[in-house]
């Protein structure tokens, strides 16, 4: 069973998605019990691969009120994601190339361990991004239309 905690609603947006891997996240207890909570953000999160391991850099988790330690832990510390050697590597070699990205879509939890959905994806211009919009409104004008027509 999955619950989501928070979700990146711009990235689908902003960029082509090309592939999704589930990560596992290293973190500390009183992230974990934050994220339970569903204190997160994941705006202007990314990831990148260094040194053979893949780290998410940005992701905003706010800081447990009923711990102590909590106020010394920074709420948008660099942490490392968890995957297999094989796909960190393939993710190496598609990031090198020109306008990859690894972006977060959304945190999660999965049989009682904390994960997030990691996308490799290609910005989109500008023009695409206007493309989609028209695009949107176009479905919603159709479905407005017949909306009236079925009753």
């Amino acid at each position: 069973m999955e619950k989501t905690v928070a979700t990146n609603k711009k990235a689908r947006f902003l960029y082509d998605i090309e592939e999704t891997y589930e990560a596992g996240l290293v973190l500390l207890g009183p992230e974990v019990k934050s994220l339970r909570m569903g204190r997160a953000n994941l705006a202007d999160s990314f990831a990148r691969v260094v040194n053979g391991e893949v780290y998410l850099y940005n992701l905003h988790i706010s800081p447990y009120p009923y711990s102590r330690e909590a106020a010394l832990l920074d709420p948008r510390r660099t942490r490392k994601l968890l995957l297999k050697k094989a796909e960190i590597n393939r993710l190496a070699g598609k990031v090198a190339e020109r306008g990859y990205t690894l972006v977060p879509l959304r945190i999660y939890f999965k049989d009682g361990w904390a994960k997030v959905e990691l996308a490799l994806a290609k910005g989109k211009k500008l023009y695409d991004r206007r493309e989609t919009i028209k695009r949107r409104e176009e479905e919603r004008e159709l479905r407005r239309r017949f909306k009236g027509k079925i009753k």
